[in-house]
C-alpha cells in the first residue's frame, strides 16, 4: 500500500526545461511511475529523446517547445496539453539558467533581468496558470519549484542565481498557504548536479575541490537522484507535505 502511494497512474505532468539534465530524468521518473508527460524547452529537437524516453517508459509523450519567458505562450501550453493528454495536475518547474559566476561588482543588470526573468518569473507565470487551472475546475494538483540548495544558503560569487532561488523558495511557501488545500506547492532544492548549468564548475579543479569538501558525501548527484524526489513531491506519498523545502544536497546546507 505505501508503495502504491508513489504512483502517478493517470496523472499528467508537465517539466519545464525537460529536455536534459534534472528536467529531462524527471520526466522520465515521473512516466515510470505512470504519469503522461509533456516535457517543455526551447528547442524541439532537443525535446525528442525525453519524449522518447517517456514513451519507452510506457506513458504518453507530448514535448513542447517553448520559452518560460514567453507569457502567452504559457497559456498556449497548458491549452495544448490539455487537447494532447488532459488537463495538467502535476507540474515541475525546472526551466532555469545561471549565466554569472563572478564579483557582483561585475554583474550587469541585463544578466540580473535576465536570471529573474528565467528562474522566478517564467517559474511564477507556469505556477499561475497551473493553478488557475486546477482551482477552477475544482480538482487537485501538485506543483514542484525546482529551487537548489542556494535557495536556503549563500554560495560564494553566485549572486543573481542565489537571490532568484531564494525568490522561488519564498514563492513556494506562500502559493503553498494560498492554494491549500487544493494543490500543495514544495520546492526541491538540490546541491551540486552532475548537468550543463554546473559543468564550469566541476571541470574546474581547484573550485570542484573546494565544492566537494563542502558535501559530506563528497561526490556530485546523478540527474536521476534528484528526480525520485519530484516523484515522491507530486505523489501521494507526499498527501500531507506542503509549503516544504526538500533538499538533496549530499548534507551540503547541514555542514
Amino acid at each position: 500500500m505505501a508503495h502504491d502511494a508513489f504512483g502517478l497512474d493517470g496523472s499528467v505532468a508537465v517539466v519545464t526545461g525537460g529536455s536534459r539534465g534534472i528536467g529531462e530524468a524527471t520526466a522520465v521518473a515521473l512516466a515510470e511511475a505512470g504519469a503522461d508527460v509533456a516535457p517543455v524547452a526551447r528547442s524541439e529537437d532537443e525535446l525528442a529523446e525525453t519524449a522518447t524516453r517517456v514513451e519507452d517508459a510506457g506513458s504518453e509523450a507530448h514535448p513542447v517547445a517553448l520559452d518560460v519567458t514567453d507569457s502567452a505562450g504559457i497559456v498556449a501550453l497548458f491549452d495544448e496539453v490539455a487537447d494532447a493528454l488532459g488537463p495538467a495536475d502535476v507540474l515541475v518547474n525546472n526551466a532555469g539558467t545561471n549565466p554569472f559566476f563572478g564579483d557582483a561588482r561585475d554583474l550587469d543588470t541585463e544578466t540580473w533581468e535576465h536570471i529573474f526573468a528565467v528562474n522566478v518569473r517564467g517559474a511564477f507565470e507556469c505556477a499561475r496558470e497551473f493553478g488557475r487551472r486546477v482551482l477552477d475546475r475544482g480538482g487537485e494538483g501538485a506543483l514542484v519549484n525546482v529551487a537548489s540548495v542556494g535557495g536556503v544558503r549563500g554560495l560564494p560569487r553566485q549572486v543573481p542565481y542565489v537571490a532568484s532561488k531564494h525568490a522561488l523558495v519564498g514563492m513556494t511557501k506562500t502559493l503553498a498557504v494560498d492554494w491549500a488545500p487544493d494543490v500543495r506547492v514544495n520546492a526541491l532544492a538540490p546541491g551540486y548536479v552532475k548537468t550543463d548549468l554546473t559543468e564550469g564548475v566541476r571541470e574546474n579543479e581547484s573550485i570542484r575541490e573546494d565544492l566537494l569538501s563542502e558535501i559530506p558525501q563528497d561526490r556530485f548527484a546523478d540527474p536521476e537522484e534528484i528526480a525520485t524526489g519530484a516523484v515522491y513531491l507530486a505523489s501521494d506519498a507526499a498527501s500531507y507535505v506542503t509549503g516544504e523545502v526538500h533538499l538533496a544536497d549530499g548534507g551540503m546546507s547541514a555542514n
